[in-house]
């Protein structure tokens, strides 16, 4: 178990922050937990902490947002997030995380411009819902960030940003999708060792911060209007996005 209190100064505010965004905001912000982490300790250490205290966090959420989780789009999104998570299982060790920083970090923020110069609404009238392509390799990339760095929120956001759903149904909707990759997460983690002994106490010790977390962010997400909550969404994917960017280039 990790006993260095600098880790500690850093990890509570990251849970933390990663409970609020899942119970509030669609997980968008979820994606600075590790990067926070990983600058005390080696960033697959924080990733096997965290999966632990994540399964929790889910089953509050499921709790929370039950009635708004949107089976329907989750036939399309789980079969691709399942590849992700078996493509990031075989090249474990083998990727460079700072590539994958870059193009998703460069993916988040076109994505973002594009909606707010507004041009889907010039070219087409309105604001067009992504198919099932989309949806399937959107999950593939959210399985496989996901496993890599419990990142899986910009490319899962940069779908259902163009489904047309209420805050309630959104952030459900995410909730249900990354419980599943989550649980299935646990397996190829415990098969490549980061479900030791160490790491599962150090998850049990900041499992308090999990409930504590979500509890935070469903209390935000039902004082926000539905305006607001949007052009939250969208500032921090372009907010995550830089920061990966950055991570990216400098790492």
């Amino acid at each position: 178990m990790i006993t260095d209190p600098w880790f500690y100064a850093v990890a509570v505010p990251a849970v933390l922050l990663f409970g609020i965004a899942k119970g509030g905001f669609g997980g968008g912000l979820g994606v600075a937990a590790v990067p926070l982490m990983a600058l005390v300790i080696s960033p697959v250490q924080a990733a096997g902490i965290l999966l632990p205290l994540l399964c929790l966090m889910d089953l509050f959420a499921l709790r929370a947002f039950r009635g708004h989780l949107n089976p329907g789009l989750q036939r399309a999104l789980l079969p691709g997030a399942v590849l992700g998570i078996a493509i990031g299982t075989l090249a474990f060790g083998y990727m460079s995380a700072s590539a994958i920083r870059v193009i998703l970090g460069v993916i988040a923020i076109v994505f973002t411009l594009n909606h707010w110069a507004g041009l889907s609404e010039r070219i087409a009238g309105h604001v067009r819902r992504a198919g099932t392509p989309v949806a399937v390799t959107s999950g593939a990339v959210a399985g496989f960030t996901s496993f890599i760095a419990h990142s899986g929120g910009p490319p899962l956001n940069m779908y259902l940003l163009t489904q047309g759903m209420n805050r309630t149904l959104f952030v459900g909707t995410t909730v249900l999708f990354f419980a599943v990759v989550n649980y299935v997460k646990l397996v190829p983690y415990g098969f490549l060792g980061q479900l030791d002994t160490g790491n599962l106490m150090t998850s049990l010790v900041l499992s308090p911060l999990a409930p504590a977390g979500i509890a935070i962010g469903v209390w935000l997400h039902n004082r926000v209007s539905d305006r607001l909550f949007f052009q939250v969404a969208y500032t921090f994917l372009f907010i995550v996005g830089l920061r990966l960017l950055y991570d990216g280039l400098t790492g």
